[in-house]
């Protein structure tokens, strides 16, 4: 690795990682705290987050779109349009958040059919409707992530998503389990601090870009423009592929907490810990991904694409160093790390046995989720998109099925199949991600090179 590289990599990646880890830790807290009213609480929490994960990581990913963007305009020195774009995306984040609101109203019928206790399905139902009250203020709150971290300015995200993070420790002891007057609501009161927090999150990010002087040439709060076809059209194009790419990971992981239902209370639970654990590692890799959607776009704005691809390569390495790291975290304290979230003995022991799976694979998550990030610095988004969905919807979901509930002369292997299954998807993607990343760098370098030669013979 290139230590310079590293660090600067580092620098812009570090803050947006606590932030990240703050977040998905509101996702942690709302899971031990629920655990420990009931199993059936935790379950409820586990398959209603199910839904609402994969619609929140879904908008992450198209709204995703705004950090190329702005930071291929900062690296051609264009920060003029940066506020209209910007403008822009936040108007599309209120559609997409609209749409998400009326998903998860659609969505409430599913619970009853899922094979769950119906105490336990009736509180999923009221989770996913208290949390979804928080969807604008995420989608708004994205859009300003986005356009703050392309301007390498990532420590206010930090800072107060850990406030908010703390906040939702007494809003979830207030809620779940009844105090100040409120009445206890169990795991459906985590789905009400949760929306709380967020609005409070996007409040206070946004007062931030308003009084600071860094955002002042470029914040989108003022001169509001009208709608710009062009711009939304661009936004949408390099959007709608990050955010299906999204879903598509997100949906392999997420669905299985409702196809696995029928597993019981155990399964369920012990998938939802091994998950909830994997969300808390994989804001590491993500947010370094982050940094380099960042910085390679900023080399490419500035048509230095030679950079780019060396921010690229020294990116990936530092991505496989961190999976050494969660690996073995992961592998050798499995049981360890369970006993985090709950003390019954037989989610205990599966849950162990789930998070030593998710230790092997990480070093095929990390490439991955970093190389995405690498090529979104290029704006290449529909191919890694494609890939996406040959992994985990063609590869994934139908051989996890198979592995977990066997056929006639197979017997199966419970829900520890579909995590074998995501082992084999997750090496698909990294490999092909890899072959996409050389073949694009070194195509636009040779480009490059090609018309700077024409241009001055």
């Amino acid at each position: 690795m290139r230590l310079k590289d590293t660090r600067a990599t580092w620098h812009l990646a570090w803050p947006i990682a606590v932030g990240q880890l703050a977040s998905t830790g509101t996702a942690f807290i709302d899971t031990v705290m629920a655990g420990h009213v009931s199993a059936g609480d935790l379950a409820a929490v586990s398959v209603g987050s199910s839904i609402w994960v994969t619609l929140i990581v879904t908008m992450l990913g198209y709204l995703l779109a705004t950090s190329p963007l702005v930071a291929q305009k900062v690296g051609a020195n264009d920060t003029g349009s940066i506020s209209a774009l910007t403008q822009q995306a936040l108007v599309q984040a209120l559609i997409i958040a609209a749409l998400a609101w009326i998903a998860t109203r659609l969505l409430l019928p599913i619970f009853p059919h899922l094979g769950l206790e119906p105490l336990i399905a009736n509180k999923a139902a009221d989770f996913l409707k208290a949390i979804s009250w928080g969807l604008p203020a995420f989608a708004l709150y994205r859009v300003l992530y986005s356009y703050s971290a392309a301007l390498k300015h990532t420590k206010p995200m930090m800072i107060i998503s850990v406030f908010c993070l703390l906040l939702n420790i007494p809003a979830n002891w207030i809620l779940i389990y009844g105090h100040l007057g409120f009445p206890a609501m169990g795991g459906v009161g985590c789905g009400w601090a949760t929306a709380f927090c967020v609005w409070v999150n996007f409040i206070l990010l946004s007062a931030w870009i308003l009084r600071t002087d860094y955002y002042q040439q470029t914040h989108p709060f003022r001169a509001w423009q009208g709608w710009n076809s062009a711009v939304q059209k661009q936004l949408f194009k390099l959007g709608l592929p990050i955010g299906i790419m999204f879903l598509v990971e997100v949906s392999a992981f997420s669905f299985i907490a409702l196809i696995i239902a029928k597993l019981g209370t155990t399964s369920v639970a012990a998938h939802q810990i091994a998950l909830n654990f994997c969300s808390l590692t994989f804001m590491v890799p993500m947010a370094v991904g982050t940094a380099l959607t960042v910085r390679v776009g900023h080399a490419v704005g500035a048509k230095n694409f030679e950079e780019a691809r060396a921010i690229g390569q020294n990116g990936i390495r530092l991505g496989l160093f961190i999976a050494v790291m969660s690996g073995c975290l992961m592998i050798f304290g499995s049981h360890w790390v369970s006993r985090w979230y709950t003390q019954d003995e037989a989610v205990l022991a599966l849950a162990g046995n789930l998070i030593v799976l998710a230790g092997i694979f990480q070093f095929s998550d990390i490439t991955q989720v970093v190389s995405a990030g690498v090529l979104r610095g290029y704006k290449v988004t529909r191919v890694p998109m494609m890939i996406h969905m040959t992994a985990f919807w063609i590869i994934g979901m139908p051989l996890g099925y198979l592995l977990t509930f066997g056929t006639d002369t197979y017997p199966g292997l419970g829900v520890r199949g579909y995590w074998i299954a995501l082992i084999i998807a997750l090496t698909f993607t990294a490999l092909a991600l890899q072959f996409l990343f050389r073949r694009t760098s070194h195509s636009q370098l040779i480009l490059h090179n090609n018309q700077h030669n024409l241009l001055n013979p």
